[in-house]
């Protein structure tokens, strides 16, 4: 019998630091918001936690996708997470760690399909088409996969997150009680406050990697030319006069969102008086925030070997770390 709370050597001398993780899902290409909201605070994180960052191609099987795209998209966020500096985390690709999805169908043999088909994003989704595929009520179970795994005590979740945090405590708990203490069942825990970017054409909501192709949204890679053409276009309003330029997120989302923008770049709407000096100093801010991102990701382009070096010593290592717990899994069901 496998000892499920027994410790690798390589997990104990990484005990000291809390482990974190967060897995991207590569169905779009990144853009300002998520470097200023997710991937900047991610590479803070580093001297703090001992990191694990995942890209979770399976999860982006749950739709139609052309394949050719999908590796594209992975090869183009493997490079830009080390071109954001997350050099000293454990960086791997979901699918070249096969406990993932072999812990996620362990996972799924304790889960009900009433509760899947209660989750907000599978109602949503599922909407969208005449037919919907097994993956897309399931993959949930693969999410509480991806943390189960690595056994953190604290997952930071947003308010849109926390019924799938309650799905992974249940699902754990559930197994213990019927096969043995495997897993632990992580606490939920409000993630460090990184900046909120809002769409440029629709403020009233989140800039995201679904619009990327959208001309409210600013790409990670734009060149300058175009990041200037699109916060040329951003919305903001009909106001005029010296006040113009100050923030009211009901009465002025436009101007907000450029206000806040700014000052995540390391800018300030000081002195500002008009809508035309707000986007400019907006435009400076941001490309010169990007530009050392830029031009990182053109030199590891030009190595993919590099890239796919550092992928392949993490999906090691993440394998290291989370075969104990799968074998604790299989031993404890009767495998």
């Amino acid at each position: 019998m496998v000892d499920p709370w027994a410790l690798t050597q390589e997990t104990r001398m990484t005990t000291t630091r809390p482990r974190r993780l967060s897995l991207l899902q590569p169905t779009g290409r990144l853009t300002l918001g998520n470097f200023l909201g997710a991937l900047r605070p991610m590479a803070a994180q580093q001297e703090q936690a001992d990191c694990f960052y995942g890209l979770a191609d399976l999860h982006a099987l749950t739709v139609t996708h052309d394949p050719a795209v999908l590796r594209a998209t992975v090869a183009e966020q493997a490079t830009t997470l080390l071109a954001v500096g997350l050099d000293e985390s454990t960086l791997f690709v979901q699918s070249r760690v096969p406990a993932h999805a072999q812990l996620s169908y362990l996972l799924e043999c304790v889960a009900t399909t009433g509760e899947l088909g209660r989750m907000i994003q599978f109602k949503e989704k599922g909407r969208a088409g005449e037919s919907t595929r097994a993956s897309l009520l399931t993959y949930l179970v693969l999410m509480a996969a991806d943390i189960l795994l690595y056994r953190p005590e604290q997952v930071p979740v947003g308010d849109d997150q926390r019924q799938h945090l309650e799905l992974t405590r249940d699902l754990a708990m559930r197994f213990n009680a019927a096969y043995g203490p495997v897993f632990l069942a992580p606490e939920a825990t409000v993630p460090a406050v990184g900046a909120r970017v809002m769409d440029l054409a629709e403020p009233t909501r989140k800039m995201s990697k679904t619009g990327s192709r959208d001309a409210g949204a600013v790409l990670l890679l734009d060149p300058p030319d175009v990041v200037r053409r699109k916060v040329a276009r951003a919305v903001t309003d009909s106001d005029v006069g010296p006040d113009a330029v100050r923030r009211d997120r009901d009465a002025k989302p436009g101007v907000t969102n450029l206000v806040d923008l700014l000052e995540a770049c390391g800018g300030s709407a000081d002195g500002l008086t008009t809508y035309g000096a707000l986007k400019r100093a907006v435009t400076d801010a941001v490309v010169a925030e990007l530009e050392p991102v830029q031009r990182r990701y053109a030199e590891l382009a030009r190595e993919p070997e590099h890239v796919a070096a550092v992928f392949a010593r993490g999906a090691e290592r993440a394998r290291a770390v989370t075969a104990p717990v799968l074998a604790a899994a299989t031993a404890a069901i009767g495998l």
